[in-house]
């Protein structure tokens, strides 16, 4: 890897003394029967592959200084020559390299690079104490030029993005583990990792025995809530007999979670809504966001706004907001579009993406709220629908921490009973109108006879 596409790095990054070659093993892996059987749980006809990639960085003298293996995924959104935005997965290819990694030292940061497919490249430097080491910031370029994954993509070329890593210090000689799956979203782009194991700084180059477990592999006193799901299920055409039965246990909508963004020390997006997925496959679902797993990202800005939330890493969900100008003075804002994705927990791959950017709904005056109690419906796709219940919503000029005067959807307002009135009264219309038609009819039929 050049310093030209490192060019965000940290200044440590500089570069060791010429290292000897280091290995990688790209190793396809194959899903385990509890994650196919997941996937036959959601009707889902195919599985992503993806390869496990190994690299063992060695010293002058042919010692491991640094070791890596793990499984990784990128979830991009990107804008067409047509301003319409899709989203792509971006996999490991079987034909990885290494160039870049450096091994480090007491002054400088290590470096583990692989760069694979089109122009596609990952790095991640790791720096050190006396007594620890830790991730550092992650840069990662993918080339929109592979037509393959960005077709018809307005912007060509690399696009190089720089997140700082969430890894907690582990101590030295001691190899970092963590097989669950984890997140980083940053500029449309969201990178996903599991099966890590790594150690930077190895001393005489033997490989720890000692592992430091991430937050989400460790045991806690309470298990973690895992996403409700409830299976839509069918009348039972059987004849035989009668038996005591039960009655299937009604879905339940989805409890009501708060979130909030801000931008510095000032919030600038509130949202309280119950969210619940309508999954239409072979085997229907409906699946309820359980806000007490769910967190909440996304930016904040004058014209757009998105809010992105993340439940137990195993659905995201993303909203983006804009603003309309009805007049020179009078500005409304309203949903866009909303992108879902439902991921395998077991292993990150996709098992479902869905997305729809012809949204004109939640429509509020600027600096207003958009509220609605009752249940609404987003259709986002042919196999997905999206259920709110609980709704409030304001992406826009929050005061004070607070929501502002609500517009209310039709559905909540008292105008909402008339609607009922009135189709009785079309209706009775319609019928009085039919019998005066009839009428008219027979008075003319008998006066035909007469003047025979």
């Amino acid at each position: 890897m050049t310093g030209g596409e490192l060019r965000i790095a940290p200044a440590r990054l500089a570069r060791s003394p010429p290292l000897a070659a280091a290995s990688m093993e790209p190793r396809c892996s194959s899903s385990s029967s509890s994650c196919l059987l997941f996937l036959l749980l959601l009707g889902t006809a195919g599985f992503f592959q993806s390869c496990a990639v190994e690299v063992d960085v060695k010293d002058h003298s042919n010692a491991t200084c640094l070791y890596a293996k793990w499984m990784m995924r990128f979830l991009i959104k990107y804008e067409t020559n047509s301003s319409d935005y899709k989203n792509t997965t971006l996999n490991l290819s079987s034909s990885v390299t290494h160039n870049g990694s450096v091994c480090g030292n007491d002054t400088q940061a290590a470096l583990l690079a692989v760069q694979f497919g089109k122009g596609h490249s990952w790095s991640i430097n790791f720096t050190k104490t006396n007594e620890t080491y830790q991730g550092d910031f992650i840069t990662f370029t993918y080339n929109t030029n592979d037509t393959a994954v960005f077709p018809d993509a307005k912007r060509k070329g690399p696009v190089t993005i720089v997140v700082k890593d969430t890894m907690r210090p582990v101590q030295l000689n001691n190899v970092f583990v963590c097989h669950s799956t984890d997140f980083l979203e940053a500029e449309n782009v969201t990178q996903i990792f599991w099966n890590v194991t790594v150690q930077a700084f190895v001393q005489n180059g033997t490989i720890g025995k000692k592992e430091s477990r991430c937050r989400a592999d460790t045991p806690t006193s309470a298990p973690t809530v895992p996403p409700t799901i409830a299976n839509v299920t069918t009348p039972s055409t059987t004849t035989l007999s009668p038996a005591p039965t039960t009655a299937p246990k009604p879905v339940e909508n989805p409890d009501t979670g708060n979130y909030s963004l801000k931008s510095g020390n000032k919030t600038c997006l509130l949202a309280t809504v119950g969210l619940q997925l309508n999954v239409s496959q072979e085997k229907p679902l409906l699946i309820n966001i359980n806000p007490k797993t769910t967190t909440a990202d996304g930016a904040c800005g004058n014209t757009t706004a998105t809010l992105k939330l993340n439940d137990g890493n195993s659905t995201l969900i993303g909203f983006t907001f804009v603003v309309k100008n009805i007049s020179a003075s009078v500005q409304r804002f309203y949903l866009k579009e909303v992108n879902v994705t439902l991921l395998n927990r077991l292993n990150g791959s996709v098992i479902s993406n869905a997305d729809n950017s012809n949204f004109s709904e939640w429509d509020a005056f600027l600096g207003s709220s958009y509220m609605c109690r009752k249940e609404q419906t987003l259709q986002i796709n042919e196999d997905l629908q999206m259920h709110t219940f609980n709704l409030w919503i304001q992406p826009f000029l929050v005061q004070a921490n607070k929501f502002s005067t609500a517009e209310e959807c039709f559905a909540d307002s008292d105008l909402n009973f008339l609607i009922p009135i009135a189709v009785g009264m079309a209706l009775g219309f319609l019928i009085i109108l039919v019998f005066i038609s009839y009428l008219i009819g027979r008075r003319k039929s008998r006066t035909g006879y007469q003047s025979v």
